[in-house]
């Protein structure tokens, strides 16, 4: 019974091969587009699942709040972790990570910079899951001095995993760590990563009130993570109220597997995306299948007229109307199956492409073979049967008589249910046409704003050596000995990587005493030509000179800290800088206030700033040399020729400042390429769809065209009669499409401190290249009817 339905149905595809050939591509392509995105979403949602204890894990965030300022910060203090463990019996461990642990490793002759390294503590390996593949992971950091690299250091430095057990290496060149253990390399769905892992040093003691390290804890049960979180204020209460803090403050309890979708604080270990940004690709990939299914419906239904005679025969000789639905059901399987083999061609050519768009490492089995072979022939027969039952019902209701006089009748909510799904699916195509536009207009104002700084010719890189750090002048002044080198300044901490530390200050108030109250600010040591290397502008007083002793008691503001603090007139103001070794307060004078200028990326506001030259050598760890246009690669080589000069061991790797804050778009801008990719297949999809529709109708008109042409009608009357209706329902879409378009991206848009504002050109853009779009298309159909030979339009039966 069945094999007679298909065979039928696909006897009838081959005959009508042009409605065929549409349908298959525009299904293939959409389901090709929604396997890609379902694909990138069970990664994202599959972050931090490979632990054995995932569903346990939880990760300590801190949230301050005080009279103007607050923070939420991944840090806590470093007795925290022990006290939780010892107070609530349903932990069942805790694990603390310190990120200060990296720089530069050295075995032999070979010399490796190695920033993603975190001292942790003991039981780092009980709690997370690392497959080891030397070594012990229960015993392999209890010593201090112990270091567990992951497979790929282990190779860089000895060649093989076997050779590097026990071996010694040293960190920046003067400590000694033996190597306990080789793990596999960190999968890339995790929400940190590292390249080694150290034990803490044998004399490390953090006190409470320094939050630095990241702090991970075992539940027994999981249930218990939200009775545990009710019992926080107390533990604050007890161990951090009671040492002197007089900010509100709350701890809270992140389920490790959503951190990576659902954390938004300051000092992540990671790039973290939005469970919004998920929830949009998912409605994008049912959009895009809809649209697909959308076409199918309307052209079949559409056709019709042309299937009257046929309904009509199969009800004379005996056919019922279910026989007439599983006709029609089978016809819309085979098509779906059809397109789902040729969409499995598409999505594997294309995903190369989609993962260098999305920077991923997605493979087509990713589900295995087995499952995805099954999901994707249910997922045919599913969308077969939702797609095709609309239609089935719709033919097989037909009357036999009036049917075998091609009677259909006017069928006014037929047509209006057409129109609505042309309307649906332009509707879909502009909103997503005006997102890719907003996405492009926000990126190019992240990467064209003026960061009030010039990060333009800025070369930097990181100053390993002690030695080479005491040389700094001499150093610079080798620098400088070229003409090509405009500029050279040390900082202690990089800006465009958003890791700027942040501290707590009390400021001198208008009346001369010291706020009680702390103000909340990022630190940054600075050298005296920092400010014109990286030409900020200085709105009072005068910037740092070494040459003056008295200035190592000074320091610099924004125009941030200024506003916070409330000042009139912030020269002369104290700022306490906490204890001397006696006790007494360390009070240092603001020399000078620059203009706000962005340390970190643009999705964070400019934050209050103090500025203070290096207290030594080791605080100008950070380099930065302003370079001339000319002939940057001879100026680069020259940089690094004078770097190895004085280090002749530590690896010369640069990066210029521009490129630096790039990166840190770098998800927006895979955000928006992705979109862009999709946008298009919903645009093809759409006017294969409209193309479709068009070359129906021209066929059922053939006579009508052929009377007009006799009678006198011009080729454009014929294209305006044949496309206005189908142009009308593009333009009702653009009307819907401009509301719905400026909600949805107004939402994206709130995740920037700093934004571009939606202007109505933007719709009026992305309204002209749908409505072009769909000229086009439907032009190509019309055109060609309306130069047709009208004889024989009017000899064709």
């Amino acid at each position: 019974m069945f094999k007679k339905y298909f065979k039928t149905a696909l006897r009838n595809l081959l005959r009508n091969r042009t409605f065929s050939v549409i349908n298959v591509t525009g299904l293939a392509f959409a389901l090709a587009a929604f396997w890609l995105i379902m694909l990138f979403v069970a990664d994202e949602l599959s972050y931090d699942r490979y632990h054995a204890k995932s569903d346990r894990i939880f990760r300590l965030v801190s949230h301050g709040k005080w009279d103007g300022g607050s923070f939420d910060i991944t840090g806590t203090s470093g007795p925290m972790a022990a006290a939780l463990k010892k107070d609530y019996p349903e932990i069942e461990a805790t694990v603390r990570l310190d990120p200060t642990a990296g720089g530069l490793i050295t075995y032999a002759q070979k010399h490796l910079r190695a920033d993603d390294v975190f001292f942790a503590d003991s039981n780092f390996f009980s709690v997370f899951s690392f497959p080891f593949l030397a070594g012990d992971p229960y015993s392999a950091l209890l010593k201090p001095q112990s270091i567990v690299l992951t497979r790929k250091m282990a190779v860089r430095l000895f060649g093989t995993v076997d050779a590097a057990l026990n071996k010694i290496v040293y960190f920046q060149n003067k400590q000694p760590e033996q190597v306990t253990g080789v793990v596999e390399d960190v999968p890339e769905n995790s929400h940190f990563t590292f390249s080694a892992i150290r034990s803490f040093p044998a004399d490390f003691n953090p006190d409470w009130s320094n939050f630095y390290l990241y702090t991970y804890g075992v539940l027994r049960d999981k249930k218990e993570g939200a009775a545990l979180q009710e019992k926080l204020p107390g533990f604050v209460k007890k161990y951090l109220y009671s040492k002197g803090l007089d900010i509100k403050y709350d701890l809270e309890l992140q389920p490790l597997t959503s951190i990576h979708l659902h954390s938004n604080v300051g000092y992540e270990l990671g790039a973290n995306r939005s469970m919004k940004f998920i929830y949009i690709f998912c409605i994008v990939a049912l959009l895009i299948l809809s649209v697909a299914v959308i076409n199918y419906i309307n052209i079949t239904t559409a056709r019709a007229s042309v299937r009257l005679r046929e309904i009509a025969v199969r009800k004379v000789i005996g056919s019922g109307r279910k026989d007439l639905v599983c006709l029609f059901l089978a016809e819309s399987v085979t098509i779906t199956i059809g397109a789902t083999l040729l969409s499995a061609l598409l999505a594997g050519a294309f995903m190369p492409v989609f993962n260098q768009l999305a920077g991923k490492s997605l493979q087509f089995w990713h589900f295995g073979p087995l499952q995805t072979v099954a999901a994707l022939l249910l997922f045919a027969a599913v969308l077969g049967a939702t797609g095709g039952l609309y239609p089935a019902l719709f033919l097989s209701g037909f009357k036999p008589v009036p049917a075998l006089k091609n009677q259909i009748g006017k069928q006014p909510l037929q047509a209006l249910f057409r129109k609505t799904l042309v309307v649906f699916q332009f509707t879909i195509t502009v909103v997503m046409i005006v997102a890719t536009l907003v996405v492009y207009c926000q990126l190019r104002y992240m990467t064209h704003k003026d960061l009030g700084f010039d990060k333009n010719q800025v070369l930097t890189f990181r100053s390993d050596d002690e030695n080479m750090r005491l040389k700094s002048k001499e150093f610079r002044n080798s620098l400088l000995a070229d003409s090509r080198i405009e500029e050279v300044a040390f900082s202690g901490s990089p800006i465009g990587n958003n890791n700027i530390g942040m501290g707590s200050f009390n400021v001198e108030t208008e009346d001369g005493a010291i706020d009680q109250n702390m103000t909340l600010a990022y630190g940054l040591a600075i050298d005296e030509h920092y400010i014109p290397t990286m030409r900020i502008r200085l709105l009072q007083g005068r910037n740092f000179n070494e040459a003056m002793l008295t200035d190592s008691n000074t320091l610099l503001v924004n125009a941030a800290f200024v506003k916070k603090t409330g000042w009139k007139n912030a020269i002369g103001k104290g700022i306490q800088m906490g204890r001397d070794a006696s006790g007494k307060p360390v009070v240092k004078r603001i020399i000078g206030v620059t203009s706000d200028f962005h340390t970190y990326s643009l999705q964070h506001k400019i934050e209050p700033l103090v500025m203070h030259l290096p207290a030594g050598a080791n605080e100008k760890t950070n380099v930065y040399v302003r370079v001339s246009r000319q002939d940057i690669a001879a100026t680069t080589g020259f940089i690094g020729n004078v770097f190895r000069k004085f280090d002749a061991i530590s690896p010369f790797e640069y990066n210029f400042l521009d490129r630096n804050f790039r990166k840190q778009y770098q998800s927006e801008e895979k955000q928006g390429k992705v979109l862009l990719l999709f946008t298009i297949v919903t645009i093809g999809i759409a006017c294969l769809g409209l193309l479709g529709l068009i070359t129906f109708t021209t066929a059922q008109r053939v006579k009508e065209i052929g009377i007009r042409k006799v009678l006198g009608a011009s080729g454009i009357g014929l294209v305006r009669l044949l496309s206005t209706g189908l142009l009308k329902l593009v333009i009702i879409a653009l009307v819907i499409a401009i509301p719905v378009a400026w909600l949805v991206m107004n939402k994206w848009l709130g995740d920037f401190a700093y934004r571009v504002h939606i202007r109505w050109w933007m719709f009026m853009v992305s309204g002209g290249v749908a409505f072009v779009i769909a000229g086009v298309t439907l032009s190509f159909q019309t055109i060609k009817a309306a130069i047709a030979n009208p004889a024989k339009a009017l000899r064709s039966e």
